[in-house]
């Protein structure tokens, strides 16, 4: 660490956890996200309202620990309800 004061090593230290912990969620959300996408492409409604709500979660949870805006989270949920929406309407 090129730090010389010993708060900036802990600022340094620090950071790099929460460097971790936002890159996991985050790889975790787009992963929910891929895996929401897949289901929709195979149609089956019922399978997608299950992962959407998995979906919502890990999004909401993203945005209260302000790794995304909430706004980011808010499009997000609100495009992927769109998609679980057009893939139920068809067999209904």
């Amino acid at each position: 660490m090129p730090q010389r004061h010993p708060s900036a090593q802990k600022r340094h230290r620090q950071s790099l956890k929460k460097r971790d912990r936002n890159r996991d969620v985050r790889s975790a959300m787009r992963t929910e996200i891929r895996k929401m996408r897949e289901v929709v492409a195979k149609g089956d409604a019922t399978e997608a309202k299950a992962e959407l709500k998995a979906a919502m979660k890990i999004i909401s949870k993203a945005a209260s620990k302000g790794i995304i805006h909430r706004n980011t989270a808010s499009r997000y949920i609100a495009r992927l309800s769109k998609k679980v929406g057009a893939t139920a309407a068809p067999s209904a």
